[in-house]
């Protein structure tokens, strides 16, 4: 699925990660996250693959939003797993949407 982002700017926060070859509750974890996210003040959308390299990229209205989505207790304790149970590495980047545009059949 596409985000639907609703002019410009914004912020996108692109997590590119290679796993482990653990589970360990990684899937339901994920699937939490994503929901609790969708619920957080300032958050416009989120688009998600993974092959070898997994990348998600959420949608944001500012950085103070981001902040407080890093800093969520739920997300902190999601965070403190992934490093000791589920990511061999990742990479987190956060960039200011200056345009977008959209083609859809």
């Amino acid at each position: 699925m596409i985000a639907k982002t609703n002019g410009t700017p914004y912020y996108a926060v692109i997590f590119s990660s290679i796993k482990t070859t653990a589970d360990n509750g990684y899937s339901e974890m994920a699937e939490s996250m994503m929901e609790l996210a969708k619920r957080q003040a300032g958050f416009l959308g989120v688009e998600s693959a993974r092959e070898e390299t997994g990348i998600t990229v959420s949608y944001w209205e500012s950085l103070d939003a981001i902040k407080k989505w890093q800093a969520h207790p739920a997300h902190q304790i999601a965070q403190e797993r992934g490093k000791e149970n589920w990511y061999e590495k990742y990479a987190v980047r956060i960039c200011k949407v200056e345009s977008d545009y959209f083609f859809e059949k």
